[in-house]
C-alpha cells in the first residue's frame, strides 16, 4: 500500500514539474510588434514580405481608469 502511494506521489510531482516548466518567459509582444518582427524575419530570409502593419491607435482615457 505504501509503495503504490509513493509511486503515485512521485508521478504527480513529476507531472507538476513538467507542466510548470512550460510557457514563455518575458514580456509578451503586441500584435503590432509581432507583425513588424515578421516583416524583418521575412526580409532576412528573402521571402515575400507581409503588408505593412498599421500603427496602433493611441489609448483613449476612460472615466473609470483610475479605479484600475
Amino acid at each position: 500500500m505504501t509503495g503504490s502511494r509513493i509511486l503515485v506521489t512521485l508521478t504527480l510531482l513529476a507531472a507538476i514539474v513538467a507542466v510548470s516548466a512550460c510557457g514563455r518567459r518575458g514580456a509578451l509582444d503586441t500584435p503590432y510588434e509581432a507583425a513588424v518582427q515578421a516583416r524583418k524575419d521575412a526580409s532576412k530570409a528573402h521571402q515575400p514580405v507581409p503588408p505593412e502593419p498599421e500603427k496602433p491607435v493611441e489609448d483613449k482615457k476612460f472615466l473609470l481608469d483610475p479605479l484600475i
